[in-house]
């Protein structure tokens, strides 16, 4: 009877370890229906509710254009995009290219390229971070995001803001850091855009079989990408904070390298508060009621996954469940996933979840 009892016990937790590693559609019972405090993007700015996906396209382009206005409008894209192969490595069983390319105008990043040594036409992700080292496994362990999906059968590209990073400054700050047109945040997902393209000019990659992911700072720039930029096919974001949060600290979009920029009135880390006001695009969209739900609701009907952790909780389904109803206006199911894990820090489990969701959604489709 103990023996049995024992296996028992061994079998519960085994089937608990496996729904853990699951990823979710949709949001647990009590959550279902709950869409917090949250305004619908299905109203127009105007107060008409949106009841058709007609209506809805126009809704979208409603949304994007508020955004872009509000962080600045995007410069034109890079004209005759090119890269340099800098070094080549052979690596297990693909190849690493560590290359240069111009990704915003007039100034250009270093990166690197991963390439299955195998035949036939590849979907492919593109990785952001602090810097590309970190992605192809020269850096903290559980971000080696580039490295694993490449071992995968996924072309990769890794960049990061490695010059800005050292100096403290973090992110892109167009045409200059005194005078920036663009929020940096926003400008980062331009930055991704070109990314997009280089991998999508390659004759080994199906373009629309193109993913972006990211943690913390790559979950913000990985989600701002994602959602501005139609042509990503589906995301993953590793615990950016999904929504503005001045309760949590790492949720930090009021700095100056995410949408708190200000010529004259560069804020530090620092929570919002009378002694620390709040500035830039920052100011402008929290104080007039707008959320970053508003962004994930540009995925439509494109999937994407929160891989959540210590700022990106079970509650947040409250904001994924608004982009859940834009599916379901749409006609679409399962298009909005979360999995979570107790820590900000990715684990061996939340990782796998990520690139499980990658290979249903980009490796495991036709060409």
């Amino acid at each position: 009877m103990l023996k049995l009892s024992y296996i028992l016990l061994i079998g519960l937790l085994s089937s608990r370890l496996t729904n853990a590693g699951e990823i979710t559609y949709q949001a647990p019972e009590h959550l279902k229906d709950d869409f917090g405090t949250l305004k619908s993007p299905l109203i127009f700015n105007s107060g008409h509710p949106v009841q058709t996906a007609s209506d809805w396209k126009l809704r979208r382009d409603e949304i994007k254009n508020n955004w872009h206005s509000t962080m600045g409008p995007w410069p034109a894209p890079v004209a005759d995009l090119q890269f340099k192969v800098l070094s080549t490595q052979i690596r297990e069983s693909f190849i690493q290219k560590q290359i240069q390319f111009q990704w915003i105008p007039g100034e250009s990043t270093e990166g690197y390229l991963l390439v299955p040594q195998s035949d036939g036409v590849k979907p492919a992700v593109v990785v952001v971070y602090y810097e590309p080292e970190t992605s192809i496994g020269r850096g903290k362990p559980y971000r080696d995001f580039g490295l694993q999906l490449t071992r995968r059968g996924f072309v990769t590209l890794s960049i990061g803001t490695k010059k800005a990073t050292e100096q403290k400054i973090y992110s892109i700050y167009y045409p200059n850091l005194e005078n920036a047109k663009v929020q940096p945040l926003s400008m980062l997902a331009y930055a991704a855009s070109t990314a997009w393209k280089l991998l999508a000019d390659r004759p080994d990659v199906d373009p629309n079989r193109i993913g972006i992911t990211g943690h913390s700072f790559g979950g913000k720039w990985a989600m701002f990408a994602s959602c501005l930029f139609d042509k990503y096919a589906c995301a993953v974001w590793s615990d950016p904070g999904i929504i503005f949060d001045e309760s949590r600290p790492n949720v930090n979009y009021w700095t100056a390298w995410y949408l708190g920029y200000e010529p004259d009135a560069q804020r530090s880390w620092d929570t919002p508060s009378k002694n620390h006001p709040r500035t830039g695009a920052y100011r402008t969209l929290f104080e007039s009621g707008h959320n970053l739900h508003e962004l994930h609701a540009l995925m439509a009907p494109r999937p994407f996954m929160v891989s959540g952790g210590s700022e990106d909780t079970l509650q947040r389904w409250t904001a994924l469940n608004h982009s859940i109803e834009v599916n379901s206006l749409l006609g679409f199911h399962n298009k909005v996933a979360m999995t979570n894990r107790k820590h900000h820090a990715p684990t061996t489990e939340s990782n796998e979840q990520i690139y499980k969701f990658f290979e249903s959604h980009l490796k495991n489709l036709k060409n």
